[in-house]
């Protein structure tokens, strides 16, 4: 039984940013283990965007060029291009949110991650409870 009790930010520290002639934007990281579900790429309108991979895992892309930002923020989605040295591990499209801020909130576990440890609400479900039982004095 494998349960996922946190959610790991991973700073990705080299990746590029392209545009095609239609204006499409295409984002090349490494490749995480995996495949993604539900992802989505969330930016700050400034120089920082979170890929939300899936409930697991999660890319922070910091120090976006002010020029690519500005096409960034207009765009609804971009694609995502996984690699493992020149290899292509996967590609998806993630819609893309321009938010004020991240509403991360966790610990830096080392100079490159950040851990989130998830709601009690969280824990209970992921934990599949059917029944809880208050205990204690009352």
């Amino acid at each position: 039984m494998e349960n996922q009790y946190y959610t790991l930010i991973e700073k990705q520290d080299f990746f590029e940013i392209i545009e095609n002639k239609f204006g499409e934007l295409a984002i090349f990281i490494d490749a995480r283990k995996d495949s993604p579900i539900n992802p989505m790429l969330e930016y700050d309108g400034k120089n920082t965007a979170l890929l939300k991979r899936d409930g697991k895992i999660a890319v922070k892309l910091e120090g976006i060029n002010g020029e690519t930002g500005s096409v960034l923020a207009e765009s609804e989605f971009v694609m995502i291009v996984e690699i493992n040295g020149e290899t292509v591990e996967r590609t998806y499209a993630v819609p893309v949110d321009t938010v004020e801020e991240f509403s991360f909130k966790g610990r830096q576990t080392r100079a490159d991650e950040l851990e989130r440890i998830k709601s009690k609400q969280e824990i209970i479900e992921a934990f599949g409870a059917v029944k809880i039982w208050k205990n204690g004095a009352k």
